[in-house]
């Protein structure tokens, strides 16, 4: 028997049978034969880790624009806690721990540069749309490993595109926009926790909004500190999903009300502030100047992939994939003007 099988054994044997276990996997959009000592899941949270998007993650912005200060979180940072976050409730249920970390370290490779600014911007841009979900999808079938992919299990690429829907509901009821396991519903319910926390904490350190500004009620509901906020939200979600029995994962109505009533205190405090919308408008003048510039000189920017894509949505690839210093970069040596050599 292989390591592999040994591992699949245990899975079986202590995992919920609510659990998806990596020997029941639907299987790669390219079938392949089974490593000897990594189960599926294993090798999908190994192959985003070493792959070119996940470490350009720590060049992306999360909230504010090329922060200055060492303490700001980035995508990375934000990756990281939310899954810590994915990780503690997942253990506490019961459920595939590789599989959540994996969908975990894998739900924000196609976040754009300078953040929700970013996005907007390739919404606006692009043809047919953008969302950093859906590109996120892409990244992983399409572009990494120069347009081969990281072809990765059928859970994890799921677990992935269903992880966000902005400020959509946290847990749809219709079944088609739900993560179709229970540990891509624990990463979509993570990655919330982990924003509207560490999001709010950004902000006071940034000074865009003051402990006064937060509403009282909330502050009542969930508590003072992060650390005590997401401690109480995961004790939330644990306790609620036990007690449907994990037919899905599922939280309390008060705690649901709190957290999408501080999420929308993001989106207007801080998101879309006054100040934030002064910044935005600058991302939106450089990703789109950058945008129109590789769509006029291709051959010096954009790949020859993916195949049958148009040359628009491979200049939203190549934009999508900057990160903010390689974006900044990038327009000062196309637009600022530079000094001539003294002869």
């Amino acid at each position: 028997m292989t390591i592999r099988k040994e591992l699949e054994a245990v899975e079986k044997k202590i995992l919920s049978p609510r659990a998806c276990l990596s020997f029941n996997s639907r299987g790669r959009l390219n079938p392949e034969k089974p490593h000897p000592m990594r189960t599926a899941f294993q090798r999908d949270r190994d192959r985003i880790i070493h792959c070119k998007s996940f470490r350009r993650l720590k060049h992306k912005t999360q909230v504010f624009l090329a922060p200055f200060g060492d303490h700001f979180r980035t995508r990375l940072t934000h990756t990281l806690e939310v899954s810590q976050i994915a990780r503690t409730i997942a253990k506490a249920l019961r459920l595939n721990e590789d599989l959540t970390e994996a969908i975990a370290l894998g739900h924000d490779l196609g976040h754009t540069p300078f953040g929700h600014g970013g996005e907007q911007t390739l919404a606006k841009l692009l043809p047919g749309g953008f969302t950093h979900y859906e590109q996120s999808l892409k990244v992983v079938d399409k572009l990494e490993y120069e347009g081969k992919g990281l072809n990765l299990t059928f859970e994890v690429r799921d677990g992935i595109v269903k992880h966000s829907k902005g400020r959509g509901q946290i847990l749809d009821t219709d079944e088609k926009d739900l993560p179709l396991t229970l540990e891509g519903q624990v990463v979509r319910i993570s990655d919330i926790i982990a924003y509207v926390n560490h999001d709010i904490d950004d902000a006071l350190r940034a000074k865009v909004i003051t402990a006064r500004d937060v509403p009282s009620h909330l502050i009542k509901i969930l508590g003072k500190w992060p650390a005590t906020r997401i401690d109480k939200m995961v004790k939330d979600v644990i306790n609620s999903s036990l007690k449907v029995q994990l037919e899905r994962i599922s939280m309390s109505k008060k705690m649901e009300r709190a957290i999408i009533e501080l999420r929308n205190f993001l989106y207007e405090k801080v998101y879309f502030n006054p100040q934030a919308k002064e910044e935005l408008s600058k991302a939106e003048k450089i990703l789109t100047d950058l945008y129109e510039y590789v769509l006029k000189n291709p051959a010096d920017y954009l790949k020859p992939y993916p195949q049958g894509d148009s040359l628009a949505q491979r200049a939203g690839d190549f934009i999508a994939g900057m990160t903010d210093s390689y974006a900044l970069g990038l327009y000062e040596k196309l637009f600022f003007p530079h000094s001539l050599p003294v002869l």
